[in-house]
C-alpha cells in the first residue's frame, strides 16, 4: 500500500488539476467504483474497469468546471485508506480505497454528506 498521506495529497492534486489521466493513474485496470452519484447518473451505482471509469469521470469533470476538493482527514486501514474531503459545493465526502498488488486501487467507495 502506498504512503496514505502521499496518496491523498497526489489524488486530491490530480482532481483539483482536472487531470483525468493523472486521476486514473491511481487505479488498477480491474477497478470497481461504487457511488450513489453513479447510480443517479447511470442508473447503476457500480462502475467497473478503468475505461468505464474514464468515461464516467470525463462526464463529471466536463459538467463541473468549478470542482475542487479540500482535504479534511486521511484514515488508514488494512490495505485500504479513507480520505475525507469537502467538495466545491460544501459537501463532506468520504472515499475509501482498497489496494491490490502493485499499489493500484482495485475497489473504491464514495459516500456523501448533505450539501451545505
Amino acid at each position: 500500500m502506498p504512503d496514505p498521506d502521499t496518496f491523498a495529497s497526489e489524488w486530491l492534486a490530480a482532481w483539483n488539476a482536472h487531470d483525468l489521466d493523472r486521476i486514473l493513474s491511481h487505479y488498477a485496470p480491474e477497478i470497481v467504483f461504487l457511488s450513489p452519484v453513479a447510480r443517479a447518473r447511470l442508473g447503476d451505482g457500480r462502475v467497473e474497469g478503468l475505461e468505464a471509469l474514464r468515461g464516467y469521470w470525463r462526464g463529471g469533470l466536463d459538467a463541473q468546471p468549478d470542482l475542487r476538493f479540500t482535504l479534511q482527514s486521511v484514515l488508514t486501514g488494512h490495505d485500504c485508506l479513507t480520505i475525507t474531503y469537502c467538495n466545491h459545493r460544501g459537501q463532506t465526502v468520504a472515499e475509501t480505497f482498497e489496494f491490490g498488488p502493485g499499489d493500484g486501487v482495485v475497489r473504491s467507495f464514495a459516500c456523501y454528506g448533505a450539501v451545505s
